[in-house]
């Protein structure tokens, strides 16, 4: 087992799973923001609570999702290294459109591009509620109404929702490949449900991002 998780394929193995746990996540965490759209009196805040107060979703479930993230990121660029390594002479004459699209040639930059996102996502959403919760004065945690005032102040600036707009849209990129090379990496793969996961793939790309976007733009010109 130890020389599995050592090897090429198991690491690609463990990154397939953890990318799967992370496309379970958003089609979780963009249900809860469309929410939003209701209106401040809507069903969001009390989705907001619960998801904020929780314990298991608070001390188990979150844990798990850093550490997902935090896994898939790092092997993603470990990978991308060895993948470099085992060629370290170029060919004289190489045409990456023939085998492979864009999109996976690059999936490390707009890895990176996501990460730096995900660190304003941090910055304006999780470090905001970690000062209600444990910071004295930083508010009142039991403020269940205070969930969609916050998400709704946010897109008011043009700037924020123009880089949420441009990492959605890279997000949208990278799932395109990301979706099928985890089924792929897992050993999914046969004439029948190839097709059918490809299918899946392409709607999940499009339809998480253009969610995202569109709770996004509703709360910047609803300001």
């Amino acid at each position: 087992m130890s020389g599995f998780s050592r090897s090429t394929i198991g690491r690609k193995y463990a990154m397939a799973l953890s990318a799967m746990f992370l496309l379970l996540f958003l089609i979780m965490h963009l249900s809860v923001n469309l929410l939003s759209v209701c209106g401040k009196d809507g069903p969001f805040n009390e989705a907001s609570y619960f998801m904020g107060y929780n314990w298991m979703v608070q001390y188990i479930m979150q844990p798990i999702l850093v550490f997902a993230v935090i896994f898939h990121f790092v092997m993603g660029f470990v990978l991308e290294i060895k993948n470099r390594n085992a060629r370290p002479v170029k060919y004289a004459v190489y045409n990456g459109n023939a085998n492979t699209t864009w999109m996976s040639r690059n999936m490390i930059y707009s890895g990176l591009v996501i990460l730096a996102f995900l660190g304003l996502h941090m910055y304006d959403f999780w470090l905001h509620e970690m000062t209600y919760k444990y910071i004295p004065g930083g508010g009142d945690p039991t403020d269940i109404a205070r969930f969609w005032p916050d998400l709704h102040a946010k897109f008011a600036e043009t700037w924020r929702v123009v880089l949420y707009v441009i990492a959605f849209i890279l997000l949208g990129l990278h799932l395109a490949h990301g979706f099928q090379s985890s089924f792929q990496s897992v050993g999914a793969r046969h004439p029948k449900y190839t097709p059918l996961i490809k299918k899946i793939g392409t709607w999940y790309s499009i339809l998480i991002p253009a969610g995202f976007i569109f709770i996004a733009l509703f709360h910047f010109l609803t300001q």
